[in-house]
């Protein structure tokens, strides 16, 4: 039976994402961020919340990205997730796109020309951020054209990096409906940005996410729920260089700042540059207010949930692939697990995050 990845942050999880599912073959396994995502910032549910609702709408097993995964610039993303995949046996990668393009060919390209587009890459300025200089690499080597913002398509191309090499056919579906952080409603689908807008509005949330009560009813957060516990950080922290990914450039600029600002954005605005983008300050800033270091990335992959026919297709791997059901005495990952914790700082109605918690276990016969 064919076995179909796919990686995700459902944050949160809406009518596309159903879509996204249904149009994926066979077993479906879903590599979902934990509770802090990729763009750098707090999950607006728990990550227990979103592995049930992928559950209800066509998921079959949901494991965990591990937090020096799921916080990372796209490649470092794309990469720690496709090696999860990949040991758990998946032979197509499905995902969302903006372009209807042949993504096959292109991670073709990155696995003939590998050593040149790295060298391209670190020939390129200084003053162009990371993203910009890996645009100007699939320009150069693969004619690709930007046309805007296609966060998911430059996802695409890191997914095409990740599995190049790899027996891993990669599946690109259509994104449906508005832009990724369009605010349209005139149609079925919202996009995640719009849902958090509008998250409390249940008349709003209803029409474009399934079993929206599970996400209506569950603890809701944002970076405003954390700023004061980051500015703590910042604050009493004597050397931020010790946080993952943290110069002293940047810790000089942060401290700088923080006395001046009263949100998370402001912050952003203050310390980001044409070099340090917004979205990695974003990340730099969860590092600062979890506390991480670099670490190992964990052996064990960490299952959040399943279906009867995930579980069968879990015990058809255990014999080559470790895995974590419930986390007790011995830690699964240390970073993830001190992440998980300050989650659940946010609010003092989120629940445990990590201690005796058990997969979510869904059957829809």
């Amino acid at each position: 039976m064919t076995t179909t990845g796919i990686i995700a942050e459902f944050n949160p999880f809406h009518n596309g994402h159903k879509y996204l599912l249904e149009q994926a073959q066979g077993v479906k396994i879903v590599a979902m961020s934990g509770n802090f995502v990729q763009r750098g910032e707090p999950a607006i549910v728990d990550k227990w919340t979103r592995a049930e609702m992928a559950l209800r709408n066509g998921a079959d097993l949901v494991v965990e990205l591990p937090f020096l995964v799921a916080v990372q610039s796209a490649d470092y993303f794309a990469q720690g997730a496709v090696d999860i995949l990949e040991r758990l046996g998946v032979d197509k990668l499905a995902f969302g796109t903006e372009e209807n393009l042949n993504y096959q060919q292109f991670s073709q390209v990155y696995g003939d020309n590998q050593q040149k587009m790295v060298d391209y890459l670190k020939s390129l300025p200084d003053y162009l951020s990371y993203p910009q200089k890996t645009q100007k690499m699939w320009e150069t080597f693969a004619g690709v054209d930007f046309t805007g913002n296609t966060p998911n398509h430059i996802l695409g191309l890191s997914y095409a990096k990740a599995c190049a090499g790899k027996a891993i056919w990669l599946t690109p579906i259509m994104r449906q409906g508005a832009g990724y952080h369009s605010l349209e409603t005139e149609n079925s689908f919202a996009s995640a940005t719009n849902l958090r807008v509008h998250r409390k509005d249940k008349e709003f949330v209803d029409k474009f996410m399934p079993n929206a009560d599970l996400f209506l009813n569950a603890p809701q957060v944002t970076w405003d729920d954390y700023f004061q516990l980051l500015k703590y950080q910042i604050l009493t922290n004597a050397d931020l260089t010790g946080i993952f990914q943290v110069n002293e450039e940047l810790a000089s600029r942060i401290r700088s700042a923080i006395r001046s600002v009263a949100t998370v954005e402001e912050l952003v605005d203050k310390v980001a540059t044409k070099r340090y983008t917004k979205a990695r300050i974003r990340r730099i800033l969860v590092y600062i207010l979890v506390g991480a270091v670099e670490k190992p990335l964990p052996e064990a992959i960490h299952v959040l949930g399943f279906t009867p026919k995930g579980q069968e297709h879990l015990k058809a791997v255990k014999k080559s692939v470790a895995t974590v059901a419930r986390i007790g005495a011995h830690p699964w990952d240390v970073v993830t697990q001190q992440a998980d914790q300050v989650y659940q700082l946010g609010r003092a109605d989120i629940g445990e995050q990590t201690w005796g918690r058990v997969p979510v276990q869904f059957d829809s016969r």
